[in-house]
């Protein structure tokens, strides 16, 4: 099975973080955190800057890695970098996506996420659970 390696932008506001409706493809209208391939020469955050310039007209500030998953879907494995990421600058415009919201603590299962990045959501409501308990 051909493995497919991607990173994704875990961008944060405070306690909230973005995520966009895919607009194309097979994953139409699943959500996801924002990002692409990495491309032959690229490392993982080059790659990532690189996608939210394209994708979202924004730049970003890459933080610490998140999670890292793998996924096999029917036709491909995925390897998925997320990483924790700020703005920049710019204002998060649209150019592939159907839509996007950000999301809390509370409404992180409000979308319908994509397989892979359920991880994504997972490891957020664990962190935000620890951070939580971290205060009592």
């Amino acid at each position: 099975m051909k493995t497919i390696q991607v990173v994704a932008a875990v961008i944060r506001d405070g306690d909230r973080v973005f995520a966009t409706q895919r607009g194309y493809g097979p994953q139409k209208d699943g959500w996801e955190f924002p990002g692409g391939k990495i491309e032959p020469g690229e490392t993982p955050r080059q790659a990532l800057i690189r996608e939210i310039r394209e994708e979202l007209d924004t730049q970003i500030d890459v933080g610490e890695k998140l999670i890292q998953v793998e996924y096999d879907y029917p036709a491909f494995h995925l390897s998925m970098g997320c990483y924790l990421c700020a703005v920049v600058s710019g204002s998060l415009t649209l150019k592939e996506h159907e839509s996007a919201r950000w999301l809390g603590r509370k409404d992180i299962d409000a979308v319908d996420w994509l397989p892979a990045d359920r991880a994504v959501a997972a490891e957020l409501k664990k962190r935000w659970a620890e951070a939580i308990n971290a205060c009592f």
